[in-house]
């Protein structure tokens, strides 16, 4: 099993959302991609952890390594403050990505208690250019108060590393005996 694991955005070029302490997307989810990375190949899986600044160089690369799952990590921002929680998007309804990415949500909802946004489908080019099964999880509101120090811990962001490989290995335990 070939797994792409991407950390949405670039540190130093793209920070993507800024939360209200100055914490950067692009930092927290190069964290949470490398321990996403470093979960799934100790239980055997090849993964090919990528966060480049171009997004066609995110799916180029995934799909000339030939990934049979692809994950991308996000933290979410809204214009209000109030904003909070998980949501975890896939391509469209009724595919393998629909069902990988509610497994992901499942388990990081279950295991943070974040507020349940639910599975959305999304036209991002990272979840339709791919050539596999593709998720976009947005872990937490960077620009949420109560969530941003939630991605600011680094034993919550192991957490969420945790949550979100263990939502892989549910999807794939599932699909091969499904």
């Amino acid at each position: 099993m070939k797994i792409t694991v991407n950390g949405g955005h670039y540190p130093g070029l793209d920070p993507g959302a800024v939360g209200p302490s100055g914490l950067q997307e692009a930092v927290v989810v190069q964290d949470m991609m490398n321990k996403v990375a470093g979960y799934l190949r100790l239980v055997g899986y090849e993964v090919l952890a990528v966060q480049k600044n171009e997004l066609y160089e995110i799916t180029d690369t995934s799909n000339l390594y030939g990934a049979d799952l692809f994950v991308s990590i996000h933290c979410n921002a809204a214009a209000s403050s109030l904003a909070r929680g998980t949501e975890t998007y896939c391509y469209q309804w009724g595919g393998e990505g629909a069902k990988l990415a509610q497994f992901i949500q499942n388990q990081v909802v279950s295991s943070l208690n974040t507020v349940d946004r639910g599975v959305k489908t999304a036209n991002f080019q990272v979840l339709r250019e791919t050539d596999c099964p593709a998720a976009l999880v947005e872990t937490a509101f960077i620009s949420n108060p109560e969530d941003e120090q939630l991605l600011a811990d680094p034993v919550k962001r192991d957490e969420f590393a945790r949550a979100i490989a263990r939502g892989i290995t549910d999807y794939v335990a599932w699909f091969t005996t499904g």
